[in-house]
């Protein structure tokens, strides 16, 4: 297992992100929608350096089933129960590489008029996109390799490594 991007580095980009929300929604009600299971960490990280209040929730979406390739068919697993008319949402997520589960999570979110809707990731891997789909914000860009770490699993281990890893 060899470091790709370690802890300080990754630190280092929360916070940045996280004061940077904080500052573009000063005096707005701010809803973080963590997507579980990976971006739990990311999500926990970045909440902790946001300088405004702001409420947390999380969703389970997947398009991978059992299955380490993406079916396309989205199931939504875990909801939100809010009025999301309230909110300006911010979707965090640990890694986009298709697009697929993003793409259909943020267009779900989005019909329920938020006040406004934002997708962060912390690892992109645009090279294996599939979804006409961009985040709004990506903390760091990765080629296609199979990672771990900080949320990441490989079969539900290497979650609390405090860095990202290439299996």
């Amino acid at each position: 297992m060899n470091v790709l991007i370690d802890s300080r580095t990754i630190h280092n980009a929360v916070v940045r992100a996280a004061r940077e929300v904080s500052e573009r929604y000063r005096d707005k009600p701010v809803l973080l929608v963590g997507v579980l299971t990976g971006s739990f960490v990311f999500t926990a990280d970045f909440c902790r350096e946001m300088t405004i209040p702001c409420e947390v929730a999380f969703m389970s979406a997947s398009s991978y089933g059992n299955s380490d390739v993406s079916s396309g068919d989205v199931k939504i697993k875990l909801d939100l129960d809010r009025d999301l008319t309230k909110y300006h949402v911010i979707v965090l997520e640990d890694i986009i590489d298709t697009g697929n589960t993003l793409s259909r999570l943020a267009a779900c979110l989005s019909r329920r008029s938020p006040l406004s809707l934002e997708v962060i990731t912390l690892l992109d891997k645009p090279s294996r996109r599939e979804a006409d789909f961009e985040p709004d914000r990506s903390l760091f860009t990765i080629p296609d390799l199979f990672v771990v770490g900080y949320g990441l699993d490989y079969a539900e281990k290497y979650r609390a490594l405090p860095f990202i890893a290439v299996m």
